[in-house]
């Protein structure tokens, strides 16, 4: 007869003796996929020297993550790490890698096959994405595909070793005991072959983990001997003095304010928003620009020598990024020297529709496959619209485009500011929607009218007394004619406008206030050279641009 109270008591002793079994093979799991992901990256890293950079599986799925992401997660994401975000989103993919590969890890002590199996579906997934971005090629996905083999490969030797090490699990070709059972745990024969087998193991780990760092660091010099050579390529470039300079700054466009943004913004502090996650670098020598499509006559394709043969001007122009919400940062103004776009486009044959050119669409590609689309008739109007190839003095910053891009004063740099070009194809806005217009956002997309005000920050504590209250404003390619301020809910004062550059360049702005003691809002508003009035109702960046007024709160004492 079964005695019940001793099988409640074996019962009692299974759970933790589960547990207890269980953390070992959780812990050789955990070992074995650690290392099988980073074979996978190491090697990629190591095959995308020879194919390209973008071909990084973190910088393909990083990308595939981007194209995906709705408009309103893109905004917080800038809004919330600003510049970083791209820094976020690649530390986001690690550490999720780095879990999957704890998972599939302690998977792979119980199914072996089957662990394996996942690590090449991750890869070849990896591959899909990679092949099927907008600059994708076969060749990217080659990187993701022998990553994926090597991990998988590494991870089923490791997974069957670790089997080994834990007492009480048997593995490939261990001899098992009476009904198939390993020797219990305890026993001399598990003590010795778990001894043994976990230095195998951990050797085993240790030598593929440092095999891995090799391929890997490896493959980092052949891809820094790429950007080394494109850094060496830009180093050596000098660019020509352009036969149309910018001329001198008026006397009284730049004002002499603490806390105010400078009328010429440094290379070092000019926003940067783009979906690369690594800032292409391209050798000059290896650079083409074509120009084809609807209503070319005449296709060109250039080096940039040939770009460099032509004539050049310099022009000063502010930019702004349509991700920039009321009061933001994501705009700056520099110097710019480039060739005029509608000088090449009429080279090629190009008419704008106005004067029966088929092609009401302009097409800007850059080298890791962002596509912008501009209107042909605003880039062909006659305002300054270049292929910029030097900025505030210097060839581009890798950061910015080098060595070309596109500048269009008047138009959100989303459908006009393409860096990293490489094509510019004419088509119509009814026949290709461009990358951002495919995710919501307008097709056309002039420069609403903005003002800021830089000093006093939000929250400040100021002194009773003159307080300088200073911004700048912006309606490129229209003008600013007038800046108003008010504290509260009072009346709206002139503030005093710095000279203007010209219609393409941000103005400067200060009104001096005679600050009382106690909590105030202080509120801008511009009004541009069509008469046009900053408008109070707040919208946010999607689809075409924020609108509203800035404000901050002080506190006088």
């Amino acid at each position: 007869m079964r005695d019940v109270s001793d099988e409640r008591t074996a019962n009692k002793a299974t759970g933790p003796a589960r547990l207890r079994g269980f953390l070992p093979v959780a812990a050789a799991g955990a070992v074995a996929g650690l290392p099988a992901a980073f074979t996978s990256l190491t090697v990629a890293e190591l095959t995308a020297a020879g194919v390209r950079e973008e071909a990084r599986p973190v910088n393909a799925v990083g990308g595939a993550v981007i194209d995906r992401t709705p408009a309103a997660v893109k905004d917080w994401a800038i809004a919330t790490f600003g510049t970083h975000d791209k820094l976020v989103l690649q530390l986001g993919i690690l550490v999720l890698l780095g879990l999957f590969a704890i998972v599939v890890g302690v998977s792979a002590m119980r199914f072996r096959r089957a662990g394996a199996l996942a690590v090449l579906g991750f890869g070849l997934f990896g591959a899909l994405v990679a092949a099927g971005r907008p600059e994708g090629a076969g060749a990217d996905a080659v990187p993701s595909l022998t990553g994926a083999v090597a991990g998988a490969a590494v991870l089923y030797v490791l997974a069957g070793t670790g089997l080994r090490m834990v007492p009480g699990r048997p593995g490939p070709g261990e001899r098992a005991g009476r009904r198939g059972r390993a020797e219990p745990p305890g026993s001399g024969a598990a003590r010795t072959l778990g001894g043994m087998e976990r230095r195998r193991f951990v050797v085993a780990a240790t030598t593929v983990t440092a095999a891995s760092a090799g391929a890997g660091l490896l493959g980092h010099r052949l891809n820094a001997a790429g950007r080394a050579r494109a850094a060496a390529s830009r180093a050596a470039l000098g660019l020509p003095a352009p036969s149309s300079p910018a001329g001198a700054i008026p006397a009284g466009a730049g004002l002499d304010v603490p806390g105010l943004e400078p009328l010429i913004t440094p290379n070092r502090d000019f926003y940067r928003i783009d979906t690369a996650l690594s800032v292409p670098r391209v050798d000059v020598d290896d650079w083409r620009l074509t120009v084809r499509g609807l209503g070319v006559t005449r296709p060109l394709e250039l080096t940039f020598a040939e770009l460099l043969e032509r004539e050049l001007i310099e022009r000063r122009i502010t930019l702004t990024c349509v991700s920039n919400p009321v009061g933001g940062r994501y705009t700056g103004n520099a110097h710019w020297i480039g060739v005029r776009l509608a000088d090449l486009l009429a080279e090629a044959g190009v008419r704008p529709p106005s004067r029966g050119g088929p092609a009401d669409q302009l097409i800007a590609r850059s080298v890791e496959g962002m596509t912008l689309g501009s209107p042909v008739e605003t880039v062909l109007d006659g305002r300054d619209a270049l292929l910029a190839v030097g900025m505030n003095g210097e060839p581009l910053p890798f950061a910015h485009g080098f060595p070309v891009r596109m500048v269009v004063p008047g138009l959100y740099g989303y459908v006009s500011a393409c860096k990293w070009l490489t094509e510019l194809e004419l088509t119509t806005f009814d026949d290709y929607d461009a990358y951002w217009v495919e995710r919501g956002w307008a097709a056309r997309a002039p420069v609403k009218t903005q003002s800021r005000i830089d000093t006093p920050r939000g929250l400040a504590e100021l002194s009773a007394g003159p307080v300088a209250v200073a911004g700048v404003a912006w309606a490129q390619h229209t003008g600013i004619d007038r800046v108003e301020v008010r504290v509260d809910d009072g009346p709206w004062t002139p503030a005093e406008l710095a000279e203007e550059d010209s219609v393409d360049v941000w103005r400067q702005w200060v009104w001096t206030w005679d600050a009382t003691p106690g909590r105030h809002t202080l509120q801008v508003r511009a009004t541009d050279r069509s008469g046009e009035t900053q408008t109070a109702d707040r919208v946010g960046t999607v689809p075409d641009g924020a609108t509203g007024r800035h404000a901050v709160v002080v506190t006088v004492s």
